[in-house]
């Protein structure tokens, strides 16, 4: 309140000075037409025109000019003819005497004009009038002047309105300040400047020491908020001032402004940036209901995907060994029984046989897949589908040499094994002899892709639109809905693309494609 006070009254000076300014000018104005009009008057006197032609015509004019003088409140009038000679002054000892102040030369020029002047009494102001016979020849000049009048002088002549001013200005302007300081200490909840700075500051160093990334915005788009996590997270420095920046100049992937542009929160959300996964809450601002901006907050979760991404390979690869040792075992009983039944020819090329096929697959896979994960994988689900009396089908001209940008064997683990896993779900629904799941993959330097292919029951035309959707499953069972969209995150990871065939009764095929090459954020 003090403050808004002290400002007042400085404004008040600031205002006062500005008003007395301009009553000084005003006043100067005002004397100037007044000089001007009585140094008129006195050059347009048909006596005084007569009389300058006159060698004591100086008595006449002298009176006649002492006159005027007294009743225009003038300090002096003084007659000049055109020899410069004075014909009428203040001071009777320097009528006769020549006019010597270079000022005069102008009005002898047939000019008429105002002049402030240093003299003898202080600052004034001269008005300069040529004086003009009946044939219009300059006859004379006609100089009057006014000593000016000092600040106080003015103001004193003024003092009333002065007064009235300040007095109301003052007035108004400490009930404006303090209405104003009212209503913004309620608009901060009746806190007081040292309590917002200190919320200021803890609100800050709350934000800063939080695991997550914090981000908001206004409704410009201007950040308000971006704590040192989430710089870690999108890797900014933490010296770069982002504050105050619209947030599309700083970051391209937030999605913040999607939040304001369709004013609707986001939940338990995904994104990828870079080669980072985060999980993103977004939500809008409002104060009173009204929108004021945007907040996010995100979770680095790119440790946490790896694990399960492992767990799930883990998971595989016991399946796998589980679906082999109960084969062998199978095996083993049949190669028991036979030797049992003294068919030892018939034992013998059974056992050829199966060493044969096991032989064939495990080199073509370690021939033409370079990683042994992603073989691990496929030579278990081969296993696996006998199991299940599903023919598992390797295209022989499948090849991987390395992996697509983004990606690695966690994620080529989990979108196989998921893809070949909900490929066996479908036959294990259909009442097919023949049942068949294809994979095929193949690479060059331009692409990579995945290819399965099965003859199960299909999916009809909402199970398809809705496939990728998180716990969208057509299978009763719990903790399912979950295979799809993490093949779906893993194909958004890697920049790829999905593509999904398939007709009730007709089976259905998955194409996943992968571009070799890496591609600018």
């Amino acid at each position: 309140m003090l403050l808004s006070v002290g400002i007042v009254l400085f404004s008040l000076l600031i205002g006062g000075l500005i008003i007395v300014g301009g009553i000084i000018r005003m006043t100067e104005t005002q004397l100037g037409q007044r000089l001007m009009t009585t140094a008129r008057t006195v050059a347009e006197i048909p006596l005084v025109q007569k009389s300058i032609q006159e060698p004591d015509g100086w008595t006449t004019i002298n009176q006649t000019a002492r006159r005027l003088r007294i009743v225009n409140d003038v300090t002096y009038i003084v007659v000049l003819n055109k020899d410069r000679v004075r014909y009428s002054d203040p001071l009777d000892e320097r009528i006769g005497t020549v006019f010597r102040d270079q000022a005069v030369e102008a009005a002898y020029g047939e000019h008429s004009y105002l002049q402030k002047v240093k003299g003898e009494l202080g600052t004034a102001l001269r008005a300069y009038v040529p004086i003009m016979d009946d044939q219009h020849q300059q006859v004379g000049v006609v100089v009057v002047g006014r000593v000016m009048p000092g600040i106080w002088e003015i103001m004193k002549g003024e003092r009333g309105n002065i007064a009235i001013t300040f007095f109301l200005s003052l007035l108004f302007g400490v009930w404006g300040s303090y209405q104003l300081a009212r209503h913004m200490k309620k608009q901060m909840f009746d806190l007081e400047p040292e309590e917002i700075a200190r919320i200021l500051v803890e609100r800050t160093a709350t934000f800063h020491a939080m695991h997550e990334g914090v981000i908001a915005i206004d409704n410009q788009e201007r950040i308000t908020i971006f704590n040192d996590r989430a710089k870690q997270i999108f890797g900014i420095d933490e010296d770069v001032e982002v504050l105050g920046k619209p947030i599309r100049s700083v970051l391209r992937d937030t999605r913040l402004p999607e939040v304001l542009e369709q004013q609707k929160n986001f939940t338990n959300t995904e994104i990828h940036v870079g080669n980072t996964l985060l999980w993103s809450n977004r939500f809008l601002i409002k104060v009173e209901n009204k929108v004021v901006g945007a907040l996010a907050i995100f979770q680095d979760r790119t440790e946490v995907t790896r694990m399960a991404e492992e767990l799930t390979g883990v998971k595989e690869f016991v399946g796998a060994l589980r679906v082999q040792n109960h084969e062998h075992m199978n095996k083993l009983h049949t190669i028991a029984g036979l030797l049992q039944l003294q068919q030892h020819e018939k034992a013998l090329a059974y056992l050829f046989e199966v060493n044969d096929q096991q032989e064939e697959l495990t080199s073509f896979l370690t021939a033409r897949i370079a990683d042994e994960n992603v073989s691990g994988l496929l030579l278990g689900k081969v296993s696996r589908g006998r199991e299940l009396g599903i023919r598992v089908t390797i295209d022989r001209m499948s090849h991987l040499e390395r992996f697509p940008p983004y990606m690695d064997h966690h994620s080529f683990v989990l979108i196989l094994g998921n893809l070949i896993e909900n490929a066996f779900d479908s036959l294990e629904k259909s009442g097919r002899p023949d049942k068949e799941v294809t994979i095929s993959i193949e690479q060059d330097s331009e692409i990579c892709s995945l290819l399965v292919e099965d003859n199960g029951i299909g999916m009809d035309e909402e199970t398809r639109s809705r496939m990728l959707e998180r716990g969208f499953s057509t299978k009763e069972r719990e903790h399912r809905g979950i295979g799809l969209y993490l093949v779906n995150q893993q194909v958004k990871k890697g920049r790829g693309e999905l593509v999904c065939r398939s007709r009730p009764e007709e089976g259905a095929s998955f194409l996943i494609s992968f571009s070799m090459k890496e591609v600018d954020e």
